[in-house]
């Protein structure tokens, strides 16, 4: 539980009230929702109703996404830059006029059922899209801050999904309609998209982040350049990678749901459309649980569970299909859910979707504020090329996959253990995502953790944390609380400790032995140090140099000064409370780790955060009259 002052905070829902969220969530929401109504309505006219000679219906699905991806890979360049030199807003409103006269083109082509033009206008609305793109996920960050961010982004994601479904039921309803299906989808595609515009009218001002950027409008140049920008920063990149691994395991499911609907589950082409509800629904609840679950700051902690719970549910969704019993007639949908057996398959699906929303919310947190302002958008754009192109790999390898004779829940078996594979390779990439994984599940298990002064450790900037030693935790603690990855300043001997002595190595901590013992390790620490804070990062120290004994606070060591003598930054002073007595602590006989659970599960601990102190001020007594201050609070 976080103090009380942000636990008063309003809820991710409360910013569908306020107007520096509000009019872009519409705005999102309806563009995503005219999306898919009108490329599900087309997609069921060239299926069901005409004859084309040159579509025929089984290739209808596969050349409407495939023009609606294509402007992905053409202009997501151009339009990250467009995003990052003009107006957000502005961006936003021209975006919005270009969808009224598209739809308008496209009302013209459903009253002369003019397929061409219809399918001309799939990729001009795959246009509106690539431009919109950038812009959302650069929107935010500048309106939101750092405990916004996820619940923002969870409720575009909800609202994304939600807009899918809601598109997709309509288009399908609308276009049925006798005689009349064609107008009504026209004219419910060009209201949503004037009604698109008017909410971005109210959207507030967006300065822009790089106004004097030019312009570079080739495209295959621009490509390569905004892919070398994001591999600039090797967090972000690989975020943006883990990302496009999410599109490439979603489209798998997405685009199978009518062929493993009939084929596999016997249901009608309603039950299609009910997995394809159950799958937007899981997503909605995943996106939105995030905040609940990350206490309000970007919790990365939270990706490889998606990651985890993505695999076993996908794995899980092959052996239930497995067990279904074979039957002469196709199922509708109430006769589908009638059957127990069908149940586990929707809960599977549903699970599985959720876990995926857990995956993506905190990844596109994570790369909204670790990528530079200046060219935020032109990151997003790389993002959304790779999702295309991973998108693209899916659909081939999927339909290779099909081809050579495999079942679809063998395929979803495959993609589920490669998400496996995949997630290890990434978490051991970034082992960010794994060290917040290990700190996220142990405070919310083996300790029940109190934050309270966590807005005094700095989102941006050099700083150094400097904390009591209580435990051999204390770093994975210290992670939970922080809403950016510490580097620690560390005993060496603690690296010796079986798999903390792994995960303090994977997380790049300092070791640091007693310059008697060690001199060239000694100064090896500090100028490790200075380059951890000359680097704009966040240093963690812990003064007393080693884990308290008897539970009472140290005297400090000078070492503190020793780094500030280089560097001038603000010290964080951080009391760890209540871990002293716990499992990792030493209290019986001077030793640790003995008798796991002898405080219980969900153990009551504390981190308080205190203002931080200017490096002037701050001397090894003076550190630790903070500290005791804060132990007693």
């Amino acid at each position: 539980m976080h103090d009380t002052d942000h636990a008063k905070e309003p809820s991710q829902f409360a910013l569908l009230r306020q107007r520096r969220f509000a009019p872009f969530f519409w705005t999102q929401f309806l563009g995503a929702g005219n999306d898919n109504l009108f490329k599900f309505a087309l997609t069921i006219l060239v299926t069901y109703q005409l004859q084309v000679a040159w579509l025929p219906p089984a290739m209808a699905g596969l050349a409407i996404g495939a023009l609606f991806i294509l402007p992905f890979l053409l202009f997501s360049a151009t339009s990250g830059q467009l995003s990052d030199k003009y107006p957000k807003e502005l961006v936003i409103r021209f975006v919005k006029t270009l969808e009224i006269a598209v739809m308008a083109l496209a009302a013209w082509g459903f009253g002369r059922q003019d397929v061409a033009v219809l399918l001309a206008c799939v990729f001009l609305m795959g246009l509106h899209s690539t431009l919109f793109g950038p812009v959302k996920f650069a929107y935010l960050p500048q309106h939101l801050n750092e405990r916004e961010l996820t619940g923002g982004n969870g409720m575009v994601e909800m609202g994304t999904f939600v807009a899918i479904l809601l598109g997709n039921v309509a288009g399908g309803l609308l276009i049925a309609l006798p005689g009349i299906g064609a107008s009504a989808v026209a004219m419910a595609c060009l209201g949503l998209a004037v009604l698109g515009r008017l909410t971005a009218q109210v959207i507030p001002a967006s300065p822009a982040t790089d106004p004097a950027l030019r312009i570079n409008w080739n495209p295959v140049s621009e490509t390569w350049r905004n892919l070398q920008l994001a591999h600039g920063n090797l967090v972000v990149f690989r975020s943006l990678l883990g990302i496009s691994w999410m599109w490439f395991f979603g489209a798998v499911f997405l685009a199978n749901f009518p062929v493993f609907a009939k084929d596999v589950l016997h249901g009608d082409e309603h039950v299609a459309s009910l997995l394809l509800v159950v799958f937007s629904v899981g997503i909605g609840i995943g996106s939105l649980l995030c905040e609940v679950l990350s206490k309000r700051h970007v919790e990365i902690g939270l990706v490889p569970a998606g990651a985890i719970g993505m695999t076993v549910f996908a794995v899980d969704l092959y052996f239930a299909a497995r067990a279904l019993p074979p039957v002469a007639a196709a199922w509708s949908v109430a006769e589908f859910i009638a059957r127990p057996a069908h149940w586990r398959v929707m809960a599977d699906l549903g699970l599985l979707a959720l876990f995926a929303g857990l995956y993506s919310v905190p990844m596109y947190a994570l790369i909204q504020l670790r990528s530079q302002p200046t060219h935020r958008a032109r990151i997003i754009a790389a993002n959304n090329i790779l999702n295309a192109l991973f998108m693209i790999a899916s659909s081939l390898l999927a339909g290779a996959m099909l081809g050579a004779g495999f079942t679809v829940p063998q395929v979803f078996l495959a993609v589920g253990l490669a998400n496996a594979l995949v997630g290890a390779y990434i978490f051991l990439l970034v082992p960010e995502y794994l060290l917040r994984f290990v700190a996220f599940i142990l405070t919310r298990t083996m300790y029940r953790l109190r934050v309270v002064g966590d807005h005094h450790i700095p989102v941006q900037g050099a700083a150094i944390v400097a904390c009591n030693h209580v435990s051999f935790v204390d770093a994975i603690v210290l992670m939970a609380a922080s809403p950016r990855p510490i580097r620690f300043l560390m005993d060496h001997r603690i690296f010796r400790v079986p798999v903390l002595g792994w995960l303090f190595r994977l997380a790049k901590a300092i070791p640091i032995a007693p310059q008697k013992e060690d001199p060239a390790a000694y100064a090896a620490a500090f100028e490790a140090a200075d380059r951890v804070l000359a680097e704009g990062d966040l240093l963690g120290i812990f003064p007393e140099g080693g884990i308290t004994r008897d539970g009472e606070l140290q005297p400090f060591k000078a070492g503190i000064v020793k780094i500030l003598e280089r560097r001038a930054v603000p010290v964080i002073p951080v009391a760890l409370q209540n871990l002293w007595g716990s499992y990792f602590s030493r209290i019986e006989n001077g030793t640790a780790m003995v008798r796991p659970f002898r405080r219980g599960l969900f153990s009551r601990v504390g981190l308080v955060a205190g203002e931080p102190m200017v490096a002037e001020a701050v001397s090894p007594e003076a550190l630790r009259e903070r500290v005791a201050a804060l132990l007693r609070s």
